[in-house]
């Protein structure tokens, strides 16, 4: 294949462009990763759970707190019912029978009331715990809105630099011959590098020095021809003239007594 010199070392400029995108990438992927992110949001959330379940445990308690306090009052009730009739004047028999059941009301109140207590001090205990957890999810809450800040941040700089690295792309091809990116995109779908420069007897892409016998053939080759590496098959592009200062150095009029 022939191509232009200008054009070909164009290539160099497009792999350039792709080598930042991939970094972009590669960037963005890492940030996906983060452990810290993931950490932070984790934390977050296990607290939030922990923190809706001991609401959810202290709702039970109270049901169950208002439940025994209902019981109180219903025993309650019933003993001064009791006390009413023993003092209206009952029989002998049913002062005995009253008698019996106040003491067994007696003894239910005090099962009952031992009972709320417990269940206070329970409600007590998990209301510190909720508390402490509200705290720290009030903490985590905060290390998390500044891990997704800097996420934010990170992420709008990748999706500026890639947008611009895009256009960058779009605005070289345009200006190289259809051929000649046909043929990068052919090997940049294989391998990373696709276009590298020729230094001296080196390849910028598999870093392997080619040996005098492989440079007689590479410099006995048309300015204009392209040339691909026989090491990874990149395209290569020799950026300095035959016995001339380097091309980055020379004028398009001096390239065209060579071509």
């Amino acid at each position: 294949m022939k191509a232009d010199l200008f054009d070909q070392r164009r290539l160099l400029e497009l792999q350039a462009v792709d080598t930042t995108l991939t970094q972009l990438a590669q960037r963005r992927r890492k940030l996906d990763a983060d452990p810290a992110f993931a950490t932070a949001t984790q934390r977050f959330r296990a607290l939030g759970d922990k923190a809706a379940n001991l609401t959810g445990d202290i709702a039970d308690l109270d049901r169950d707190i208002d439940r025994v306090e209902r019981e109180v009052d219903l025993v309650k009730n019933r003993a001064a019912s009791d006390r009413d009739r023993m003092a209206a004047g009952a029989s002998a028999k049913e002062l005995e029978g009253l008698q019996s059941e106040l003491e067994s009301l007696a003894r239910r109140q005090a099962s009952l009331e031992d009972d709320e207590i417990e269940l206070m001090e329970r409600r007590e205990a998990v209301d510190a715990e909720l508390a402490e957890a509200r705290r720290q999810l009030g903490e985590a809450e905060t290390v998390l809105a500044d891990a997704q800040a800097d996420r934010g941040r990170l992420l709008g700089e990748i999706e500026s630099e890639t947008a611009d690295a895009t256009s960058s792309r779009q605005a070289l091809t345009v200006n190289i011959p259809d051929r000649l990116v046909e043929l990068y995109e052919r090997i940049h779908a294989k391998q990373p590098i696709a276009a590298a420069e020729l230094v001296g007897r080196r390849c910028g892409s598999c870093r392997i020095e080619k040996s005098p016998a492989d440079m007689i053939p590479i410099k006995a080759a048309p300015i204009d021809e392209v040339l691909r590496c026989e090491e990874c098959g990149c395209v290569l592009i020799r950026t300095e003239l035959p016995g001339s200062r380097p091309a980055t150095l020379a004028s398009e009029d001096e390239l065209k007594k060579y071509q």
